[in-house]
């Protein structure tokens, strides 16, 4: 589906169906957050609101469809991302984005497709989205978010707001007593690098 095509009001109401209140306003939050960091970083505003919208559709389906679904249908998820349950909507969600919405833009579906685990080596695009997810307002306090925010307008800032969000995820993931998959650590471990490069740029 070409993108002006795209009917977010039709989306939102189907949305509405299938996500709880909760995740609903969460999925609007992070479609705002979405369009909002698109403007800074000069990236597709469109494509954003549709990715940001529906990252999550596939959120509310019960553990075992979604395992199903990852079972029957898609063959690109490995073993190690299947080790907390949390993160298998990603995919699925992607996949929904497409089958059920129509999304054929390959640009938009990876987004929706890697934004829980993230991956090594993510386009800017990628990594906007899961930054929206991460700091949209109904998920993390003002003060982090703005950090975030502010983190983006410096140079190589995405790197840098990424790796900020990667260190409150695996603490979070710590504190829950939750199994961190090894995607997870090599994306921040590339981060890292990322990030200390990106210092010494921005205090030169």
């Amino acid at each position: 589906m070409v993108c002006t095509e795209f009917n977010i009001e039709e989306a939102k109401e189907r949305l509405k169906e299938q996500l709880n209140e909760e995740r609903y306003n969460h999925s609007i939050g992070t479609m705002e957050t979405a369009m909002e960091l698109a403007d800074i970083l000069h990236l597709d505003k469109n494509k954003a609101q549709i990715a940001g919208l529906l990252h999550d559709c596939a959120k509310c389906y019960p553990n075992d469809k979604l395992l199903k679904i990852i079972h029957d249908e898609l063959t690109d998820v490995q073993d190690s991302e299947l080790v907390n349950y949390k993160t298998l909507h990603a995919p699925v969600s992607a996949y929904i984005a497409k089958q059920d919405f129509g999304v054929t833009d390959p640009e938009i579906l990876s987004a929706i497709r890697w934004h829980t685990l993230g991956k090594v080596e993510m386009s800017d695009f990628e990594k906007m989205i899961f930054l929206a997810d991460k700091i949209e307002k109904n998920r993390h306090n003002e003060e982090f978010r703005n950090e975030c925010l502010t983190l983006v307008t410096l140079k190589n800032g995405l790197s840098l707001a990424m790796f900020r969000c990667y260190q409150e995820t695996i603490k979070s993931l710590i504190d829950r007593k939750l199994a961190i998959c090894h995607v997870t650590i090599s994306v921040y471990n590339d981060l890292l690098a990322s990030s200390k490069l990106a210092e010494q740029q921005n205090e030169g």
